[in-house]
């Protein structure tokens, strides 16, 4: 095998270096170029973000997602803002792996989460903002660091809120009002500031009372929550009879009614039938005497089991075929 001697490679590649003038370098040059301004000049903006387009540092555009181009070489450039993404702050408790079984931080936040209430008792409370960012242009100039603002805002109107109520509030029945004036408040503070963020929720994590305490208020609440359940069962007995005997006096006033009502339809027809009558037996007794009878007997003999007729000169019975129930 021949050893490589690199002035005899050299000298073969001698006749196509001359041929390779100055011209064609500068073509070479300026297909590089035209292929960097080409590649620094197409950008994609993301599904769930919208792009500032900046201009020498100067804010031109906003690009809604998909591709675009922008002035090559650094002249515009563009940062995506995630505008469809949610994000939480988490105030008093930090969460390390959130899954089916979420993990979270063993280390407590006093700072974050002791608060003074209104009758001057502690509580801890726990907390999670859930937010979006609205306006592109002031979270990224309005001001400097807008994650940082939403926490320092978001604690002070919560401590705000919490010192306007008491302590039972705070821990019981009074956790709704709250997330619903926290967020309010703290909305009003982000566009104060144009922040350009815009609250999602507000969610009360936990809230207990400061371990020194929590036994005593434990058995405060249970015997308050015996209390409402003592009353809640006394509202349900009474909403469950009073309908019921409401119902029965009334089904009991129709029926007295109905019964009297017909009594009264009974007597009236009678009294007229009976008027009737009179006034027939006046008319012509005898006919009227006859028809009385006749209708008596007419009535009385299908309930009799057997007819005697008596002979009133022999005074004994007569014998006749006896027609009464079943052909007797």
């Amino acid at each position: 095998m021949k050893d490589f001697n690199p002035t005899e490679f050299l000298d073969t590649l001698q006749p196509d270096l001359k041929r390779f003038s100055a011209k064609h370098f500068i073509w070479v040059i300026i297909a590089v170029l035209i292929l960097y301004g080409f590649a620094t000049s197409v950008y994609t903006v993301p599904e769930d973000s919208k792009a500032v387009v900046l201009r020498f540092g100067k804010d031109v555009r906003q690009e809604e997602p998909g591709l675009h181009f922008k002035l090559p070489v650094g002249i515009e450039k563009h940062y995506p803002v995630p505008v469809k993404r949610i994000f939480k702050e988490e105030f008093g408790f930090r969460t390390l792996k959130a899954s089916v079984t979420t993990q979270y931080d063993s280390r407590d936040y006093p700072s974050e989460s002791l608060m003074l209430t209104g009758d001057l008792n502690i509580a801890d409370v726990e907390w999670v903002v859930q937010y979006k960012i609205l306006d592109p242009r002031q979270y990224m100039f309005a001001i400097r660091d807008p994650q940082q603002a939403l926490r320092d805002l978001s604690e002070s109107v919560m401590r705000l809120v919490v010192g306007d109520q008491t302590a039972t509030q705070v821990l019981t029945v009074g956790r709704s009002e709250i997330t619903g004036e926290v967020e309010q408040k703290l909305q009003d503070l982000l566009n104060l500031y144009q922040t350009g963020l815009r609250v999602e929720s507000v969610t009360l994590q936990d809230v207990n009372p400061p371990d020194a305490v929590k036994p005593a208020f434990n058995s405060v609440n249970e015997s308050k929550q015996e209390k409402e359940k003592l009353i809640n069962e006394a509202r349900r007995d009474r909403n469950t009879t009073v309908p019921k005997a409401t119902g029965l006096a009334k089904q009991q006033v129709t029926e007295a009614e109905g019964y009297a009502l017909k009594r009264v339809n009974q007597a009236q027809g009678d009294a007229d039938r009976f008027i009737s009558i009179l006034n027939a037996y006046k008319s012509a007794k005898e006919v009227t005497r006859q028809r009385l009878y006749l209708e008596t007997m007419g009535e009385v003999l299908p309930t009799v089991e057997e007819v005697y007729v008596i002979d009133g000169k022999s005074n004994t019975p007569l014998p006749i075929l006896q027609l009464g129930r079943g052909g007797k």
